[in-house]
């Protein structure tokens, strides 16, 4: 068994793949309507046959207060690794994208956490080999 397929709330889908595609650099895998939204996948640039990211529409009552109360604490929804996260935290700082969190390094890992401005805040991992 694998992981093919994560998700996170989105409160736009089009301002969602506007952020991941032009800032983060995804890449758009299938975009397929179903009705009032649309079954939206992204995967990394470097692994486009890797897992996909599902942005999900957060009209479920559950879903928002879930989203909403994950980003009032502070909690990220998801995390995404790279290689170098200082170069990575630069790149991202001089599109505009806010981070909560800079880079900072906890043992063998530095992490940060940046706004995705659609509702969640991520991390950014880079590891250590």
């Amino acid at each position: 068994m694998k992981i093919i397929i994560t998700s996170i709330f989105v409160q736009d889908q089009d301002k969602a793949l506007a952020f991941y595609t032009n800032t983060l650099d995804f890449v758009k895998k299938h975009d397929v309507p179903t009705g009032a939204h649309r079954w939206m996948t992204l995967v990394s640039a470097d692994e486009q046959d890797g897992t996909e990211l599902l942005l999900e529409p957060n009209e479920h009552p559950a879903a928002k207060e879930y989203q909403e109360k994950l980003f009032a604490d502070g909690i990220p929804v998801t995390m995404f690794g790279v290689s170098d996260i200082h170069k990575e935290h630069e790149r991202l700082v001089e599109k505009g994208v806010t981070f909560t969190m800079e880079p900072t390094a906890m043992g063998d890992i530095t992490i940060a956490v940046f706004d995705d401005t659609c509702g969640n805040l991520i991390q950014m991992i880079e590891q250590k080999s």
